[in-house]
């Protein structure tokens, strides 16, 4: 037993060993990605305000000009190294800098070996005689100036390991070569300094980068939470459309049952055959309507809205029970346009053509759009004058409801914002049209919807979805 303990303990040991090894072989090859790496990686411009948006990179060219003229006198005549040679120098540092605002990694190594390159060509000088002591070393000031732009132009871009990374090997520059000079007694030591600008432009750029990268992500939150919130609220009015019609259907498939059942007493002696065929479509319409129910459960999972909505139903036995409050239809639009009028706007409705019967769900479906649309009126056209007008057709039943522009402006709504999502799914769900929008000439707006008399679903040849899911994207208020 105690050998398996053992044998245990360096299993475990060499996993995590194993594990270890891949989180480090993980990290160096994200590192060798950022930081040797030749790739495009552009400074985007400021997004606001607008007139500043070229500033950061009309700032650089400034630095850069700044820096290479006193790098030139700097590595000349403070360095003793020339006028060509600190031409050369100062140049691919300059380069450098502008560099780092498309590629960043080589321009931080540019600037680095360049720097270096500077510090180790001036240890001679500096180590003579003629040394003043008062010469800048191992950093001249204009190289801790450029390369500080350098890396926080590098931090801006690339992650905070590889940041971490580019600052140790920025920092530790100094004192190896202040270790290979040793020789030189005179010079006034730059490794502070330098180790201190590069600490804050790599903790700036490190921060700068986490908060653009903390906002990118809040905005695509919100755009995934606004889509799922428009999706949700689809599958709710979706649902409310279901438990809706299923009081209309449910009322018919209980009135075939009773006709059913009460049909052979309305003949002598009914042949069995008869009789027969009636229970059947008796028992038919009696499994139909228990169906439906079960579907009705599942859309009642959650709380009802109201206290209206309590279930009582049809007393049928092995059901379950279904809504008691019957479902509006147009002859009840006076109601409603009465209620609108009595909260302040003034409201006149129209008809045209003859009126005839139509199917339950489509007068249904045009009370909840004309519904929906006085609600709208109210809530974004304070004082306005609303007209429905109703045009009856042979094919269908047209519904436009037009308000004028408010008279003065509205209060914040406290509406979801997606009641136009709900007249298109009930359009849609019968097959019909609707259109959303402002009217120009009179700054008012109107919803237009056609409803097919035949009430059947249309579907999209293209997506296969119903046409009545989709929202409208072109319109300026969605409640």
């Amino acid at each position: 037993m105690a050998g398996d303990r053992v044998e245990g303990r360096a299993g475990v040991r060499r996993e995590r060993g194993e594990a270890e090894a891949d989180d480090l072989g993980t990290l160096l090859r994200s590192l060798r990605r950022d930081l040797l790496t030749f790739e495009r990686r552009p400074l985007p411009p400021l997004s606001r305000p607008r007139f500043l948006r070229w500033a950061p990179h009309l700032l650089l060219a400034w630095i850069t000009l700044g820096t290479t003229l006193s790098g030139l006198d700097q590595i000349g005549h403070g360095y003793h190294l020339g006028a060509p040679a600190g031409v050369a120098l100062m140049g691919v540092q300059g380069g450098a800098m502008l560099l780092a605002l498309w590629r960043p990694a080589l321009a931080f190594w540019l600037s680095l070996l360049d720097s270096v390159l500077v510090a180790r060509l001036a240890m001679p000088w500096l180590s003579g005689q003629a040394a003043s002591g008062e010469d800048a070393w191992p950093w001249a000031a204009p190289s801790v100036i450029a390369h500080g732009a350098v890396l926080l132009l590098l931090a801006l871009r690339v992650p905070t390991r590889a940041t971490v990374v580019a600052f140790a090997l920025s920092a530790l520059a100094g004192p190896l070569l202040q270790g290979t000079g040793a020789d030189i007694a005179r010079y006034a030591s730059t490794t502070l300094l330098s180790v201190v600008v590069f600490a804050i432009v790599a903790l700036l750029g490190a921060a700068l980068r986490g908060r653009s990268e903390a906002r990118n992500r809040l905005v695509a939150q919100e755009e995934i939470t606004a889509e799922e919130r428009a999706r949700r609220t689809v599958l709710e009015e979706r649902a409310n459309i279901a438990r809706e019609l299923h009081d209309v259907v449910a009322h018919h498939m209980s009135v075939i049952s009773i006709q059913a059942q009460v049909a052979p007493h309305l003949v002598e002696n009914p042949p069995d055959a008869l009789k027969e065929n009636l229970d059947g479509i008796r028992a038919s319409a009696l499994e139909a309507l228990a169906e439906l129910r079960r579907v009705l459960g599942v859309l009642r999972a959650e709380p009802a809205e109201d206290a209206g909505e309590q279930a009582a139903g049809f007393d049928d036995p092995g059901t379950a029970a279904a809504p008691q409050r019957p479902q509006p239809t147009l002859d009840r639009l006076d109601t409603l346009v009465a209620g609108t009028r009595a909260a302040g706007l003034a409201v006149t409705v129209l008809g045209t053509g003859e009126r005839r019967p139509l199917p339950p769900g489509v007068e249904l479906s045009a009370y909840r759009i004309v519904q929906e649309a006085l609600s709208n009126a109210l809530r974004h056209a304070p004082g306005s004058t609303v007209e429905v007008a109703l045009d009856h057709r042979p094919d269908g039943l047209g519904v436009r409801v037009t308000n004028t522009a408010p008279e003065r402006p509205a209060a914040p709504s406290p509406g979801a914002g997606h009641g136009l999502l709900g007249m298109r799914e009930r359009a849609g769900m019968l097959g019909g049209t609707l259109a959303t929008g402002p009217v120009a000439e009179t700054g008012g707006y109107e919803v237009r919807a056609f409803l097919p008399a035949t009430g059947g679903s249309r579907t999209d040849s293209r997506t296969g979805s119903r046409t009545g899911s989709r929202t409208d994207s072109s319109t300026g208020r969605d409640d």
